[in-house]
């Protein structure tokens, strides 16, 4: 059965007939083409599919797509302006945060969360923001080092 979805994603207002069983990580990938936000481990495990909902991190694996029905939903995508990258993603990108990049986007997402609440947030903070991300490549390092550097930078996105 598919009923009409009226969500806000990435700053534009959208209404689309969605399966009621769908989730909001099947709804952003094959229905809107917005691949970054990536399927790890389906279980709401990796962080991998971390999306803002309302400016929290949300695991879009784990989230019915209805049940953020009229709330505002910011992908990976949403991160980047005309075209240049937000300070954060240059700061992942100049200070080698991403290895193979799969859970790049998640990581970001949950790192822009933290930032926006948190603009100088200490190493704690941003290990603890960070806690529901894996990554199998890295020990972690650069990516903090990453987060530490945007928010040096003064930046939440």
């Amino acid at each position: 059965m598919k009923n009409i979805l009226g969500i806000w994603v990435n700053g534009r207002w959208r209404e689309d007939a969605v399966a009621d069983n769908a989730l909001l990580l099947d709804y952003l990938r094959d229905g809107l083409g917005l691949t970054g936000t990536k399927q790890g481990c389906d279980g709401g495990e990796c962080g991998a599919c971390t999306v803002l909902v309302d400016g929290e991190p949300r695991l879009a694996c784990s989230t019915l797509a209805h049940s953020v029905a009229g709330r505002r939903v910011e992908t990976v995508e949403s991160l980047a302006s005309d075209g240049n990258l937000s300070r954060l993603q240059r700061a992942f990108h100049e200070h080698l945060g991403t290895q193979c990049g799969f859970c790049t986007p998640g990581m970001l997402m949950a790192a822009e969360a933290l930032l926006r609440k948190n603009p100088k947030p200490d190493r704690a903070a941003i290990r603890a923001a960070l806690a529901g991300n894996l990554c199998r490549c890295t020990g972690y390092v650069k990516i903090i080092e990453s987060v530490e550097a945007a928010a040096n930078a003064g930046v939440a996105a």
